[in-house]
C-alpha cells in the first residue's frame, strides 16, 4: 500500500486535471448495439445509482486508457473490489486488469451509507453495471460521430473502439479529450448479453488474497506516513467510570518519548514518538488516575434470568389467522425456548486509525463501514464542519459488522486535532478491542406450535426478546464511546435499530396461523450489528424448533421442510442438500443435522448441513464437516459467494460452540483469546459449498445467508448423534455427557 501522506492541497478537481479530465457533458439516447438484449425487468435504477444518477459519480476514464470505479461501500473481504470490477469490465469490454476500484472516500465516492445487510451486490454492483453500461452507449456515440458512422457498425475491446481495419481505433481517453462523462443514467438502459460474458459468473481471481496471506502492507494496520507519531488512550475500568484525578506532572517525568498528553473530560489519551513507549506509557498510567466506582454490572445469577426481569417494549412483528389455540396446549402442542448469549466481533486485528490535522482539514484513514455516516458523527463530536473532515476507508483486519473501527477513528481524531501536522497512529491493544467494542447482543426465543394428524404445523407463536442491533454511529456522536467521555460529553442513545432483532423472526413456511412478537430491552454491555443481526439468533431458533417439530411428527426433516415450503427456489436449494447428504456414511456416536433459511426473507436461499462426532464421556463435540447450498441469484463471482458461505458457517458454528462474552460487577471479563475462545485452524471443518447460479434472476446478499441456518445445523447435529437437545448456547461439554 501507498503510504504517502494526503496532500490536502490536491483537491478533487485539481486531482482530475492532473489527469487531463474535465468534465462536460454528451447526450445519451438508447440506441441499441448489435449485442444488446432487452433491458432487464426493472422498472427503477438499482437503489445507489438513484441517489447519484451521474456516470461521473461512478466510473473515471483515465490518461493510461483504464477506467477507474468509484465505490461508496468498504472492502470486508467480501470480494467487493473484483465482482465490482468484473462487472464494469463486462460492460466495457475491458480486461479486468483495466479496472481500478476506488474504495469509500468522502469528497470522492457517492454516499452510499454502510457496507451492511448483505446489499452491495444488488446495490452498488448493479449501479455501476447500469452506469457502466450508459458509458458504453455515450462512447460508442462519440466514435460514431466522429467517424460519421451508424453505433451498431461499432464494436470495442480493451479500452478502444474499433471500426474498420483501415482506421485507428480510438481509445476512451481520446474520444473524451480530457472529459468525463457528467450525464445521468436514465432508463432504459441497454446491458450486454449474458451470452457474451467473459466475467461475470467466473472466479476471477481476487489479488488482494497473495497480499494478505503474504502478510504485505494491506490493512489499514499497516498503514506507515513519513514523521508518524504514536497514541493510546487510557480507559476507565468501567463503562461510566469517571475520571477524578490525574497526577500528570509525576506521570510525564516517567515517560520516555513523551510528545502530549491530551485531557479532555474522562477522556485521557498520550502521544509518543514511536508505539512501544506509548503502549508503557498507557499501562503506567493506569497507576496515576484515580476514577470513579459506577453501578456495578449483575452477576452471580445467569444472564438469561438478569434479563428476563428487564422491562420490555413490545411490537407484533406479523399476525395471520388465529392461534389462541395454543393457550390451551393439547399432545399436538410442542413449546421450546432458545437463548444465545453476547458474542463479540474478535477481529484478528484490533481496531486502528491514523488521523492529521493539517491546519485546516481533518485527514482520518480508518476501516470503519461508512466513511460518511462516521464523518457526520465527527462532525458533531468535534465541533466541525463535515467538509473540513476527510475520512478515507481503508480494509481492516477481520471485521464483518460494527466492531471498534469507528471509536479508534474518534480517539485518533481527538489526538490528532491536539497535535497537529503530524500523521497520529492509534491501534487499540488485544484487551481494548475485547473489552470495548460494541457486541451483539444476548437473545432468547421462545417457540410454540400445533401440528395436526398428518403432521403439518396449523398453530405457530413466537416471541424474542433483544436488545438492538445496531448502534452504528450513522450521524449520532453519542454512538461513538470517546464522545460520552469528553468535558462536553454526548449521551448515548437509549436504542438503536430495532428492526435488527426481529430479523428472520417470522419462518419461511406455509403455516396458516401464526404470531410473532419482539421485545425489546436495554441490557448490560454495549451492543452494535454483528453479522447477521438478529437473524443468527432466530433462525437457530426457528430451526432448531422445526427439527424437534420434525421429530415429533416422525419426518424426515428435510422433507417436513418441503412439507411447508411453497417457494419452488427454497424447495430446489432443500432438495439439492438432500442429494449432497445422500452417500454420507455415519459412525457410531456421529451425526448429521440441516437447516434452512432465506436471509431477511427476500435474499439468499441457504441450506446447511453439518456432521459432528459426539464423545458421551466428556461431551465433547467434534465438528467434521459442514455443507451449504446457496442460491443468491445471479453469481457475479462464484468464488466469492462459496468464500462467504464458508466463512459464515465456520464463524458462526465458532459462535455455536465456544463464544460467549462474560463480564464482572465491573466490566467485560473476557479480554483474551483463553477467556474468549474461538475455532483454532485444527478445528475447522471441512467445507463444501454448492451455488445455483440464476443468472436471469437479480444478485441477492450472499455474505450473512449461512450464519443462522449455519447455527441450528450443529446443534441439531448434536442431537443425532448423542439425543441431547441444545437449546443453551454455546454448547457446553457437562451437558452433553
Amino acid at each position: 500500500m501507498k503510504s504517502t501522506p494526503f496532500n490536502p492541497e490536491l483537491s478533487r478537481r485539481k486531482f482530475i486535471n492532473s489527469l487531463g479530465c474535465l468534465t462536460i457533458g454528451f447526450s445519451l439516447t438508447s440506441t441499441p448495439w448489435a449485442s444488446a438484449e432487452p433491458l432487464l425487468a426493472e422498472e427503477k435504477l438499482p437503489g445507489s445509482l438513484q441517489k447519484h444518477p451521474r456516470i461521473d459519480a461512478w466510473l473515471e476514464v483515465l490518461g493510461d486508457g483504464r477506467v477507474r470505479v468509484l465505490t461508496g461501500k468498504m472492502e470486508l473481504g467480501q470480494g467487493l473490489r473484483i465482482a465490482i470490477a468484473q462487472v464494469a469490465a463486462e460492460e466495457l469490454d475491458l480486461e479486468v486488469e483495466q479496472v481500478e476500484v476506488h474504495l469509500a472516500e468522502t469528497g470522492r465516492t457517492p454516499n452510499e451509507g454502510y457496507t451492511a445487510g448483505s446489499g452491495s451486490m444488488e446495490n452498488t454492483a448493479m449501479s455501476v453495471r447500469y452506469a457502466a453500461a450508459a458509458a458504453r452507449q455515450a462512447l460508442l456515440e462519440l466514435a460514431a460521430k466522429q467517424w460519421d458512422v451508424s453505433t451498431d457498425r461499432l464494436s470495442m475491446a480493451s479500452g478502444r473502439v474499433l471500426w474498420d481495419a483501415s482506421k485507428e481505433p480510438l481509445t476512451f481517453a481520446e474520444l473524451l479529450n480530457g472529459a468525463q462523462l457528467e450525464q445521468e443514467v436514465k432508463l432504459p438502459v441497454r446491458l450486454k448479453a449474458r451470452s457474451e460474458y467473459r466475467y461475470v459468473g467466473k472466479p476471477i481471481l481476487r489479488k488482494d488474497i497473495e497480499q494478505m496471506v503474504r502478510a504485505q502492507p494491506f490493512y489499514v494496520q499497516d498503514l506507515r506516513f513519513p514523521g508518524m507519531v504514536h497514541a493510546r488512550v487510557v480507559r476507565p475500568p468501567a463503562y461510566e467510570a469517571k475520571l477524578l484525578e490525574f497526577n500528570e506532572s509525576t506521570f510525564q517525568a516517567k515517560v520516555p518519548g513523551l510528545l502530549k498528553v491530551v485531557k479532555n473530560g474522562s477522556f485521557l489519551g498520550l502521544i509518543t514518538t514511536d508505539e512501544y513507549q506509548a503502549v508503557q506509557g498507557q499501562l503506567l498510567a493506569r497507576e496515576h488516575v484515580r476514577w470513579s466506582t459506577p453501578k456495578p454490572l449483575p452477576q452471580g445469577q445467569p444472564l438469561i434470568n438478569y434479563l428476563k426481569k428487564l422491562p420490555t417494549s413490545s411490537r407484533t412483528v406479523k399476525e395471520k389467522g388465529a392461534v389462541e389455540v395454543l393457550d390451551k396446549p393439547t399432545k399436538s402442542t410442542w413449546k421450546a425456548e432458545y437463548f444465545k448469549p453476547y458474542q463479540m466481533h474478535g477481529s484478528i486485528g484490533p481496531s486502528c486509525s491514523v488521523a492529521l490535522y493539517d491546519g485546516q482539514v481533518l485527514h482520518v484513514w480508518t476501516h470503519t463501514q461508512g466513511v460518511f455516516p462516521l464523518r457526520d458523527a465527527l462532525s458533531k463530536m468535534l465541533g466541525m464542519k463535515p467538509e473540513s473532515l476527510h475520512v478515507i476507508g481503508v480494509p481492516g483486519s477481520g471485521c464483518y459488522g460494527h466492531n471498534g473501527a469507528d471509536d479508534v477513528a474518534a480517539d485518533a481524531a481527538l489526538l490528532a486535532l491536539a497535535y497537529p501536522n503530524k500523521p497520529v497512529r492509534l491501534q487499540w491493544s488485544r484487551e481494548e478491542e475485547h473489552a470495548w467494542e460494541p457486541y451483539g447482543s444476548a437473545m432468547w426465543m421462545a417457540a410454540e406450535a400445533n401440528l395436526d394428524a398428518s403432521g403439518r404445523i396449523t398453530h405457530w407463536r413466537y416471541g424474542l426478546w433483544s436488545d438492538s442491533h445496531s448502534t452504528r454511529p450513522g450521524g449520532n456522536a453519542g454512538n461513538l464511546l470517546a464522545a460520552r467521555y469528553l468535558e462536553k460529553s454526548f449521551e448515548r442513545p437509549s436504542s438503536g435499530y430495532s428492526g435488527g432483532a426481529y430479523r428472520n423472526s417470522e419462518p419461511y413456511y406455509a403455516i396458516p396461523n401464526l404470531k410473532v412478537d419482539s421485545h425489546f430491552f436495554e441490557g448490560p454491555l454495549r451492543v452494535s450489528a454483528l453479522r447477521s443481526l438478529g437473524a443468527y439468533g432466530n433462525i437457530f431458533a426457528i430451526e432448531s424448533f422445526m427439527d424437534e417439530l420434525a421429530h415429533r411428527a416422525q419426518k424426515d426433516p428435510i422433507e417436513f421442510r418441503l412439507m411447508h415450503s411453497e417457494d419452488e427456489r427454497s424447495m430446489e436449494v432443500l432438495k439439492k442438500l438432500q442429494e449432497v447428504l445422500r452417500p454420507e456414511k455415519l459412525n457410531a456416536n456421529e451425526g448429521i443435522g440441516v437447516a434452512f433459511s432465506r436471509y431477511k426473507n427476500v435474499a439468499s436461499y441457504c441450506a446447511v448441513a453439518a456432521k459432528v462426532a459426539v464423545d458421551k464421556k466428556t461431551g465433547d463435540v467434534r465438528l467434521l464437516k459442514m455443507w451449504a447450498v446457496i442460491d443468491a441469484g445471479e453469481v457475479i463471482n462464484p468464488d466469492g459467494v462459496k468464500n462467504q458461505t464458508e466463512g459464515g458457517m465456520v464463524q458462526a458454528a465458532s459462535w455455536t460452540l465456544k463464544e460467549e462474552v462474560l463480564f464482572d460487577k465491573q466490566h467485560v471479563s473476557s479480554r483474551d483469546w483463553y477467556s474468549y475462545p474461538i475455532f483454532r485452524c485444527g478445528e475447522v471443518p471441512e467445507v463444501e459449498v454448492v451455488v445455483i447460479d440464476r443468472p436471469n434472476e437479480e444478485p441477492l446478499g450472499a455474505g450473512e445467508a449461512a450464519q443462522g441456518p449455519a447455527a441450528a445445523a450443529v446443534v441439531n447435529a448434536i442431537y443425532r448423534a448423542c439425543g441431547k437437545r441444545v437449546r443453551h448456547l454455546p454448547v457446553k461439554a457437562a451437558y452433553l455427557k
